[in-house]
């Protein structure tokens, strides 16, 4: 068993076998031309989770945990760890744009959400923080980390201010994420 889920190709390749599994097997009958928003909604959240899973990982461990890691280990989470959680992390926030947006189009609100109109205005507010948090990630954070964790070119002044930016910009989107997960997961419910 460990060799099969050791490989991690082989887990993701599982996972998408038993999703396949359940999806025919409870809902074979139901895949119509109406089945596309219910799959489009389950790849917006799993979007979601990998993107705000990443960005609390930044946020609870690696962050905290990087004053404490010895200096001869740190350039391994500078050159290995943190590009590729970064990869994912830009990656899943613009699938979850994305994909936020096709079910806003699919479920036909996509507009009254953006205008705040009455009964949308819990997932119009989230549809903004998740925007803002997306433009960050890709246009500040990003960018920033490049510098930073000495992707592109930069001096050791440059690195720590890169650094910083990165890190606030990081906090901030983790502040907005606390609002913008309410708004995602009530809006069923407290639609006003």
């Amino acid at each position: 068993m460990a060799k099969i889920l050791g490989n991690f190709h082989y887990a993701l390749v599982i996972g998408a076998v038993l999703l396949l599994l359940a999806m025919f097997g409870l809902h074979a009958a139901d895949m119509g031309g109406d089945y596309l928003t219910p799959w489009m909604v389950f790849f917006h959240v799993l979007n979601g989770i990998l993107w705000i899973g990443l960005l609390y990982y930044f946020n609870f461990v690696q962050i905290p945990t990087m004053p404490k890691v010895p200096a001869e280990l740190k350039p391994a989470v500078g050159k290995y760890i943190a590009p590729a959680a970064l990869f994912w992390f830009r990656w899943a926030a613009l699938g979850t744009v994305i994909t936020g947006l096709i079910v806003a189009w699919l479920k036909g609100y996509a507009h009254e959400a953006f205008t705040f109109q009455p009964g949308f205005k819990v997932i119009g507010l989230g549809m903004i923080l998740g925007l803002i948090m997306a433009f960050n990630v890709w246009f500040i954070i990003w960018p920033n980390q490049k510098r930073a964790l000495g992707i592109v070119e930069a001096d050791a002044d440059t690195k720590a201010k890169s650094a910083t930016t990165a890190m606030i910009f990081s906090r901030t989107n983790f502040v907005l994420s606390f609002p913008m997960l309410y708004c995602m997961v009530t809006q069923l419910y407290l639609a006003k």
